[in-house]
């Protein structure tokens, strides 16, 4: 009898102490019980067709599996290839990459996907096998804009973004309450450290999307790709968070992003590869 106390003593320490040392959990309870709170992940600049992308994405794809919270869905903002999105074997062998991912995944075009010169053909492709270039969903009550930032050439020059901003507007809808998220491709930010940039989505533009964003206020955040680099950035008081790859391009380490949306307010996580 004795051996039996000291034996379920010990059972009860060990439980304890396995609990005690259990990591905290991402999806505890919100302490303000938000309804609105939802986790999301982003992939973004995966470039497949260039060397060793699509095996890196199978390791992005296990490493979203992986996380520990219930994700409303994954997006994909852009760049998924290298200029090679009309090559059949590259399609099929990236979109079999993807395949296991458990969590429904929307696409974004990248300026590596619709290609300028041949801009008819790769919408085409790029529709056929991920879906429309643009989209609207919404999560608990938080409506996202999957926005295709790429311009085409009629759309190009000093105007270029005002056929992008017309279509965020029409697409909030009256609905002043209600919060908005935006993902897109390429950030309206100036890419400083490349010194690389195109006029349309440089500085020059943010007192179109500042002004957006005040008659907006419903837009809550940006969420992009793009630069290869983690950023963020503001326009007005809207924050433009940027994403790094999943290509090692410029010997980045490759990595993805868990994101936690709660009443408002975007924290992430990123998960490198």
């Amino acid at each position: 009898m004795r051996r039996r106390g000291r034996l379920r003593w010990w059972i009860a320490v060990l439980w304890v102490v396995e609990v005690l040392c259990l990591p905290p959990r991402l999806d505890a309870a919100d302490p303000r019980g938000a309804a609105d709170c939802f986790y999301f992940a982003q992939i973004t600049d995966t470039h497949w067709g260039a060397r060793g992308t699509i095996g890196i994405t199978r390791k992005a794809v296990a490493a979203l599996n992986k996380i520990p919270v219930k994700l409303s869905f994954v997006v994909h903002t852009g760049d998924i290839f290298a200029d090679t999105i009309r090559d059949e074997g590259v399609m099929r062998e990236g979109l079999q990459a993807m395949r296991s991912l458990k969590a429904p995944v929307y696409y974004l075009p990248g300026n590596h996907d619709l290609l300028e010169g041949d801009r008819e053909e790769t919408e085409l492709v790029f529709s056929k096998s991920f879906g429309p270039l643009q989209r609207v969903i919404e999560v608990n009550g938080v409506l996202c804009l999957f926005l295709c930032s790429e311009v085409s050439e009629e759309e190009g020059g000093k105007a270029a973004g005002k056929v992008q901003r017309k279509w965020i507007e029409d697409n909030i809808g009256k609905d002043e309450k209600r919060r908005v998220l935006v993902f897109l491709h390429r950030p309206p930010v100036a890419d400083r450290l490349a010194a690389r940039t195109r006029e349309e989505w440089g500085e020059e533009s943010h007192p179109q999307w500042e002004k957006l964003f005040q008659m907006r206020p419903q837009i809550q955040a940006l969420v992009s790709g793009h630069l290869h680099r983690d950023e963020l950035h503001w326009i007005g008081a809207v924050p433009v968070y940027v994403a790094s790859s999943v290509a090692p391009f410029w010997n980045r380490q490759p990595s993805v992003r868990l994101y936690r949306y709660e009443a408002g307010r975007l924290s992430y996580w990123t998960i490198y590869l």
